[in-house]
């Protein structure tokens, strides 16, 4: 199954970095470089996203809307997809 959240993404000061996802509750990545801290990212919603399905009233948030959510000036907005295999003894 695929799951498409928008993440966002901000350069810090030391010129790194950082993305967080507005629906995802504390789900953050970083990177030294805008790819590194997208792969990140996809790895940080991986993980969040299957934890949240492993639980036994599982839940998933609504997804924002790009335009909804709010920016602040060079902020970066990459929809981050994650495939997610529901097949009991799947060797990923």
């Amino acid at each position: 199954m695929k799951f498409i959240y928008p993440a966002v993404f901000r350069k810090t000061e030391s010129g790194k970095y950082e993305a967080f996802f507005p629906d995802l509750e504390c789900c953050y990545a970083e990177g030294d470089t805008l790819d590194d801290a997208i792969d990140n990212a996809n790895a940080a919603a991986y993980d969040w996203i299957y934890a949240e399905l492993e639980e036994e009233e599982g839940q998933l948030p609504s997804i924002s809307e790009t335009n909804d959510i709010e920016l602040m000036e060079g902020d970066i907005v990459r929809n981050i997809s994650v495939n997610i295999r529901f097949t009991d003894g799947w060797d990923e």
